[in-house]
C-alpha cells in the first residue's frame, strides 16, 4: 500500500507560486521528485478518466449551420449503433474512485499532523471553485459583451448552455467531497459495508422509480451512487478491498455480467450517457446499471495497478501525468467552450463541411474536428489554467491549517459557520446553472439567481481567508 503523505494531492500541487505556467523541465523535475509510496496509477486514472470524458462529449456533439442559425444533436440520437460505446467513454466512476482514493489519503494525512476537518474541507472545497470561479465569470462577461454586440438571446444562451454542460460533474462531485469526514468516519467504523448499503439503497431507489412509478422515487441516487463509488476508493486506499488478482478479476466480471443482464434483460438502455428524449437515462439519475459499470471498471482498475505503477516508472509517462493533472479540472471546465468557438468560427464561414452524420466522410472528418478542439482547448488553458496551477505550497498549507486550528473556539465556530454557508450557496449556483437550460438569462446568459448564490458563496469563503491572512 502506498503512503499517505502527499497521496490525496496532484504532485504539482506541491510547487512554488514563481511563475504563471510551469515549462517543461519544471515539470520533469516535478516528475523526477515525485516520493517513492506515491501511487502513479491513481494519477494516471484521473488524467485518463478526464481525457476519455473530453473525448468524448467532441464526439457526440454535432453542430449543424443553415439558413435558420446554428442547431446540434447528440450523436448518439441519430447512430443507435454508437450507444455501446459509452461504456467505453462513461469512466466519470473511475474518477469518483480515485478521487475517493485521493480524499481519503489526504484527509487522514490532513488529521494526524493536527489539522481540523473544517479546514481540510475549506482547502479542497477552494481546489474545485477557484478554477471554477474563474469560469463563470469568464462565460457570464462573454455572453454580456456578446449581446452589446448585436448577438441574439437564443444564439447566447444555447452557447451558453452548451459551454457550461460540464458543471454537473461539480454539482455531483462537490456535495461527496464536503461528506468525506463523515463517510469517511462511517468507513473507519464499517469498512465496505457503506458502499454495500448504498449500493442497495440506488437499487431502492431504481424500484421506486421504475418499478413502482413514483415521482422523484430515485432523486437521492444523484448523491448516493456516487457516493457508493467514491466510499469504495476509501476502501482502495487503506488496503480493505483486495487489489489482488482473485479479488479484482471477480469484480470486474461480476460488475461486467450484471451491467450486461441489466441492460439485456432488464428495464436499463445500453447508453451509460444520457441520450436525448429517452425515457430511461442511466445518469439522470444514476442507476442500478451504471454502478454496475463502475463495479466493472473497478475491477479492472485493480487488476492492471501493478502494470500501470511498473510503467509510470518512466520519466517520459510519469511527466504527461503530471502535466495533465496540473491542469485537469481547467481542461474539463472549458473543452465544450473550445466546441462553441469553433462552431462559431467554423460552421458559418463554410470553412468546415456538414456530411451526412454517419456516413464516411463524417466519420473521417471526427479526426480534424477533435484536433481542432484540442488546439483551442490547449490555447483556453494557457489563458486560464493559472487559476489551478498558481498553489501553495503543501506544507504552507498545513502550517496555516494548523494556525487556525489554534485559533478561540468562537473564531472557529464562526469559520466553519462561513464554510458551511459558502459550500450551500456554490453548490445551490451550480445546480441552478446545470438546470437551467438552454434559454436566454439576462443580463450575463446564466440564471441570476444561481449566479448570485454560487458567487456569495465564493466571496464568504474568501472571506475566511482574508480574515486568515489577517491574524
Amino acid at each position: 500500500m502506498s503512503g499517505e503523505e502527499g497521496e490525496g494531492d496532484v504532485v504539482t500541487m506541491s510547487y512554488s507560486t514563481e511563475g504563471a505556467w510551469p515549462g517543461s523541465r519544471r515539470l520533469r523535475r516535478l516528475a523526477e521528485e515525485t516520493p517513492p509510496q506515491r501511487d502513479r496509477w491513481v494519477d494516471l486514472l484521473r488524467a485518463l478518466a478526464i481525457v476519455l470524458v473530453v473525448i468524448g462529449h467532441w464526439l457526440a456533439t454535432v453542430v449543424t449551420y443553415d439558413q435558420d442559425g446554428f442547431g446540434g444533436r447528440h450523436v448518439l440520437e441519430v447512430l443507435p449503433w454508437a450507444q455501446a460505446l459509452s461504456w467505453l467513454f462513461q469512466v466519470m466512476p473511475v474518477f469518483f474512485l480515485v478521487g475517493g482514493f485521493a480524499n481519503a489519503a489526504s484527509l487522514r494525512s490532513s488529521m494526524s499532523q493536527g489539522v481540523r476537518w473544517q479546514e481540510w474541507l475549506f482547502g479542497r472545497a477552494d481546489r474545485l471553485l477557484r478554477p471554477t470561479t474563474a469560469f463563470l465569470v469568464m462565460v457570464g462577461a462573454s455572453a454580456m459583451v456578446a449581446r452589446a454586440l448585436g448577438a441574439g438571446p437564443e444564439l447566447i444562451g444555447r452557447a451558453v448552455w452548451l459551454a457550461t454542460i460540464p458543471l454537473w460533474f461539480l454539482a455531483a462531485y462537490l456535495p461527496v467531497t464536503v461528506l468525506t469526514p463523515a463517510m469517511h468516519a462511517l468507513h473507519r467504523r464499517w469498512g465496505l459495508a457503506v458502499p454495500v448499503v448504498l449500493a442497495i439503497l440506488v437499487g431502492v431507489g431504481d424500484v421506486a422509480r421504475l418499478g413502482v412509478q413514483l415521482p422523484y422515487g430515485s432523486a437521492a441516487n444523484f448523491l448516493l451512487m456516487w457516493l457508493a463509488v467514491h466510499q469504495v476508493g476509501f476502501a482502495w486506499q487503506d488496503g480493505r478491498l483486495p487489489t489482488r488478482w482473485t479479488a479484482a478479476l471477480p469484480l470486474a466480471a461480476g460488475g461486467a455480467g450484471c451491467l450486461v443482464l441489466l441492460t439485456a434483460a432488464g428495464p436499463y438502455p445500453v447508453s451509460m450517457v444520457a441520450v436525448p428524449g429517452a425515457q430511461v437515462k442511466n445518469t439522470s439519475p444514476p442507476t442500478i446499471a451504471l454502478l454496475s459499470l463502475a463495479a466493472a471498471q473497478t475491477g479492472l482498475v485493480l487488476l492492471l495497478r501493478k502494470w500501470g505503477n511498473r510503467w509510470l516508472q518512466r520519466t517520459r509517462p510519469w511527466t504527461a501525468v503530471v502535466a495533465v493533472n496540473a491542469v485537469i479540472l481547467t481542461m474539463f471546465l472549458w473543452h465544450m467552450t473550445a466546441v462553441v468557438v469553433v462552431a462559431i468560427a467554423l460552421y458559418p464561414t463554410r470553412i468546415f463541411p456538414q456530411p451526412q452524420v454517419g456516413t464516411a466522410q463524417w466519420l473521417l472528418l471526427r479526426l480534424p474536428w477533435l484536433a481542432i478542439l484540442a488546439a483551442v482547448l490547449a490555447f483556453l488553458v494557457m489563458l486560464f489554467g493559472w487559476m489551478e496551477w498558481r498553489a501553495s505550497p503543501r506544507s504552507g498549507r498545513v502550517r496555516a491549517e494548523k494556525d487556525r486550528s489554534r485559533r478561540p473556539a468562537a473564531r472557529q465556530r464562526a469559520d466553519t459557520a462561513l464554510t458551511i454557508a459558502g459550500l450551500a450557496g456554490a453548490q445551490a449556483g451550480l445546480v441552478g446553472v446545470t438546470l437551467a437550460g438552454p434559454e436566454f438569462h439576462a443580463p450575463a446568459g446564466l440564471p441570476a439567481g444561481a449566479l448570485l448564490a454560487y458567487l456569495a458563496g465564493v466571496v464568504a469563503m474568501r472571506l475566511i481567508q482574508w480574515r486568515a491572512d489577517r491574524t
